[in-house]
């Protein structure tokens, strides 16, 4: 029987307080078929260490030929594909667990970066083709998000596994932000985003040449 290819999304639990994480309520909120391929989501931990070991074990379970994981940027107003991740921990708080490093190596004697293998320009577009505020964004910053998408893709590196990888931050949903004091973004409309977003993903294996530097 023909094994059907699977596509893994991660969300990450509440943190700093929260009580709900819009990269989760968007991860459990995707239909479970997108394409010819079947689609798994799961919650991982907002804590250092612990966030690649559970997305790699993951990986070894499924064995997915993409993994997309999701992560919340308070602030932002436009769901942020990220190009690159970086091999350094400097937290402003402390993770779910209590640890707070500070310019720690993610993994010592490792790349000092590592590049999304997504298209992650055609999926920026294939989002604001449906009207929904999209961006390329040059910096996971450097907490859990941009540890686990670094976490994630040197695991696959150093295996040598055939799966592509990435990381997209999202805006806040609208409970949790008081009196308009920071962007939201309906759960619903960024649901669709992340669709699209893995759809494109799934028919673009050679990213397409488009605008989507910054000058600052």
């Amino acid at each position: 029987m023909k094994t059907i290819p699977t596509v893994l999304v991660t969300g990450f639990e509440p943190f700093g307080g929260e009580l709900i994480n819009p990269s989760w309520e968007i991860a459990k909120a995707l239909p479970s078929i997108i394409g010819s391929h079947r689609l798994v989501s799961h919650c991982i931990p907002t804590a250092f260490g612990d966030a690649i070991v559970a997305v790699a074990k993951l990986i070894s379970k499924h064995q997915p030929s993409l993994v997309l994981c999701l992560g919340q940027a308070g602030g932002r107003s436009s769901i942020s594909v990220e190009r690159v991740a970086i091999n350094i921990n400097d937290a402003r708080i402390a993770d779910n667990a209590g640890y707070q490093p500070i310019d720690e190596a993610i993994v010592a004697a490792a790349p000092a970066a590592y590049f999304s293998t997504l298209p992650i320009k055609t999926m920026v577009a294939a989002m604001q083709k449906e009207g929904i505020p999209a961006e390329v964004s040059n910096t996971a910053g450097t907490f859990v998000c941009n540890h686990i998408m670094y976490g994630v893709l040197h695991h696959i590196a150093t295996n040598k596994l055939n799966a592509r990888a990435g990381f997209i931050h999202v805006p806040y949903l609208p409970s949790q932000v008081v009196n308009g004091s920071a962007p939201t973004m309906a759960l619903s409309t960024m649901r669709a985003g992340i669709e699209a977003a893995i759809n494109a993903s799934l028919r673009t294996k050679q990213d397409h040449k488009l605008v989507g530097g910054k000058l600052d």
